[in-house]
């Protein structure tokens, strides 16, 4: 059984490297660099590796990590998307 994402209320658009800094799951945009640039990181099932993808609320975000994957659902602050 897959888990729901977690959802994350952000001001969007947001760029996909600033998100997975905001949601803890990069500590750096280096940090985000690198897992983007190692194909762990996937935009609603797709690989994605672009720091700057805009992301406008409904995407989910899932990163594989060392602990496992985490999963994220974009949501537009004021509940647009």
């Amino acid at each position: 059984m897959t888990a729901q994402p977690t959802p994350v209320t952000v001001r969007v658009p947001v760029r996909l490297g600033q998100l997975l800094q905001i949601t803890g799951i990069a500590d750096t945009g280096a940090d985000a660099r690198d897992l983007l640039a190692a194909e762990d990181v996937t935009v609603d099932g797709e690989v994605d590796t672009r720091r700057g993808r805009q992301l406008h609320g409904g995407e989910v975000i899932s990163v594989r990590t060392a602990s496992g994957v985490e999963s994220v659902r974009v949501e537009a602050e004021g509940g647009a998307a």
